[in-house]
């Protein structure tokens, strides 16, 4: 769907604006399943929060106790990464990220006092109910996005956020009209350069009245946001009205594409993607083409009246939007490792010390240490779903932690005979900031194997 294809009269002066390319694809919500909701407690920065606690009853996590049940599933290695705020750190590339991204709106949308329009929360707890992190966004029961093997339970009620969209609701409901919000999510995931299962995601939602929408069309009192009767299609919720629906899209990418461009330069080429996501309709992906390849930075779309009435702002309508500050920065700052990002090595900090937010940075790579792999072979204990991938792969983060680099699947067996499935992982394993030995590495190799076995159920063959 182009911006303007036949576009009303009254909504000429606005939308002269030439559309951008606009492709048509059905995507997963992945990037704005940075969508759940808030819990409204604030992380110390006095230092004075204990350490977390995984005890055989009850998880201790920023000063609270959590009861441990079957869905448990937190690692002392992910609960170590709570409160680290890499976002919030002077200095640091995701921070340096962030306060560009909130400079640029704190300069071009100025309220009518004078202030800016946006306000920015950065600093909210990542601990949220399963409530907020799915069903306020209305993602279905049985959506995959929900699944044990996917996100870090503290128990069945309550979780590590698995997107800042966790807190849309409840700053909504506060009273808020437009908003960004910043904060680490966690998730389970594949490892390798780009993955990891910590990381950092920025999102703005704005909120119109009839006023606030239709102040600069002609004749706009005579316009509505809703209309009775209407019918949901691939281009509009059924309660918006088709005038309020244009003018909300055309908002939202004016807005986005100022944003990249202000990131990337005058120069960028953006394209649209059509998408889905439970929380917005219509959805797209923004996509930027850099150095050659098309390059997915965000998703978006007008959000769901239901969510925003469940808010308290029936009366209003409104977009969102969502991108990760690694994937930024790896491409605005060359940065080739995810791992990186959580390195405390001054060499790498200090290149990001800059006076000027705005002065480009060109990561200038560390010392290349060798990387050493192992692989490990084993037969999956029999039953439908009896092995999950992110089960080992969070087995191997757990004990390998940042030393391991990436872990694939180069090969699957099945017995011609018995039927029995066999699979084999190379893992790969290099240190940030020095050479790995093969002795070391076998240590932690053979302390992985035994584990996988114990905790997985799986029968080694090595």
């Amino acid at each position: 769907m182009r911006l303007v294809r036949t576009p009303f009269p009254l909504l000429l002066p606005l939308l002269q604006t030439p559309p951008l390319p606009l492709l048509h694809r059905c995507c997963l919500s992945t990037l704005l399943a940075n969508s759940s909701a808030a819990s409204h407690r604030w992380l110390s920065t006095d230092g004075s929060t204990p350490q977390p606690v995984i005890g055989q009853d009850s998880v201790e996590l920023l000063g609270q106790s959590y009861p441990r049940d079957d869905y448990t599933n937190v690692t002392p290695r992910i609960l170590a990464k709570v409160g680290r705020n890499l976002h919030n750190q002077s200095d640091h590339p995701l921070w340096l990220i962030k306060e560009r991204i909130k400079a640029h709106f704190y300069s071009a949308y100025i309220g009518r006092w004078g202030n800016p329009l946006f306000s920015v929360h950065d600093n909210l707890s990542p601990v949220v109910t399963v409530e907020q992190n799915f069903d306020s966004l209305l993602i279905p029961p049985d959506h995959p996005s929900r699944k044990r093997g996917d996100n870090y339970y503290l128990n069945r009620q309550t979780m590590l956020r698995a997107h800042t969209s966790a807190h849309q609701r409840e700053l909504v409901r506060s009273g808020l009209d437009a908003f960004l919000l910043a904060g680490d999510v966690y998730r389970r995931d594949e490892i390798d350069a780009s993955h990891y299962p910590v990381f950092h995601q920025m999102e703005g939602v704005r909120l119109f009245s009839d006023h606030e929408l239709f102040s600069k069309v002609q004749n706009g009192e005579e316009l509505s946001l809703f209309e009775s009767g209407g019918r949901r299609s691939p281009h509009k919720q059924e309660t918006h009205s088709l005038e309020a629906v244009k003018l909300l899209e055309f908002d939202l990418k004016h807005t986005l594409t100022r944003l990249v461009t202000h990131l990337f330069g005058q120069d960028v080429e953006v394209r649209w993607v059509d998408c889905y996501f439970p929380f917005t309709h219509p959805s797209f992906e923004m996509e930027v083409r850099f150095q050659g390849d098309w390059m997915e930075v965000l998703g978006c779309g007008l959000m769901e009246q239901e969510l925003l009435n469940s808010a308290g702002a029936g009366n209003k309508v409104g977009w969102a939007f969502g991108l990760g500050l690694e994937r930024l920065a790896m491409v605005l700052y060359s940065i080739p490792d995810i791992r990186l990002f959580w390195s405390q090595d001054q060499r790498f900090l200090q290149q990001f010390r800059v006076h000027d937010i705005q002065q480009p940075v060109c990561f200038q790579l560390l010392s290349k240490y060798p990387p050493l792999h192992n692989d490990i072979s084993f037969w999956l204990p029999e039953g439908k779903d009896s092995f999950a991938e992110n089960d080992f792969y969070d087995l191997v983060r757990s004990i390998g932690g940042d030393l391991v680099e990436k872990v694939s699947l180069v090969d699957e067996f099945k017995h011609p005979k018995t039927g029995r499935r066999s699979q084999c992982y190379r893992i790969i394993y290099r240190h940030m900031e020095r050479t790995l030995t093969q002795h070391e590495v076998r240590l932690v190799h053979k302390r992985i194997e035994r584990t996988a076995e114990t905790e997985l159920g799986v029968q080694g063959r090595y």
